[in-house]
């Protein structure tokens, strides 16, 4: 299975664990492809051609990106609106990542207890994740159950090894959970 991780982290010299994560998959160069967009893009024009053939040769599609203002970095929002494009990401008939699977890499500076309903963010991660949800079934690929990381300031470095250790396995993995609207994980 060849996995494409689409990086959007708008400060990646100041991440630990965006970084950390990325140092971790690019060992595995045969079967994860790893594209910083804010990289590639500095200038926010996104060739919209190359981004859907690079996606049309992967079978696995995941966003990496720091939880920013309970949705993505607006970069990867810009890569949603250009390059899912009616006619190819979507059509009645379906588009071309129909049956691939999408998944995210998220980190997330806040504590797992906040979110939570009557929490400090009132709603849980997989309720403010739905547009994403929403996004994969549109354009017709399986969501995957998301991989994240909270506290990320407080995690020392032998708990980012590990936890990038765990985000390669997860990318690597032949078979990965499925997301479910009803918020059961089914494989």
């Amino acid at each position: 299975m060849k996995t494409l991780v689409l990086v959007a982290h708008p400060n990646m010299g100041k991440s630990r664990v965006n970084k950390a994560w990325i140092e971790e998959v690019k060992k595995y160069p045969d079967q994860i492809t790893v594209h910083d967009l804010y990289a590639s893009y500095p200038d926010w024009r996104i060739n919209v051609q190359t981004e859907q053939e690079l996606a049309e040769k992967h079978d696995r599609i995941i966003f990496q990106f720091p939880f920013y203002w309970y949705s993505s970095p607006p970069l990867l929002k810009k890569w949603l609106d250009d390059v899912l494009t009616y006619g190819w990401g979507y059509t009645s008939k379906g588009g071309k990542l129909r049956g691939k699977e999408l998944g995210l890499a998220i980190s997330i500076g806040g504590s797992e207890i906040d979110y939570r309903p009557g929490g400090g963010d009132l709603y849980t991660i997989h309720e403010l994740l739905s547009p994403f949800h929403a996004t994969s079934n549109l354009i017709e690929t399986d969501f995957l159950r998301p991989f994240t990381i909270f506290d990320t300031d407080d995690k020392s470095e032998e708990e980012l090894i590990s936890n990038s250790r765990q985000y390669a396995e997860y990318l690597l993995a032949d078979e990965i959970m499925r997301f479910q609207a009803d918020n059961v994980l089914q494989k």
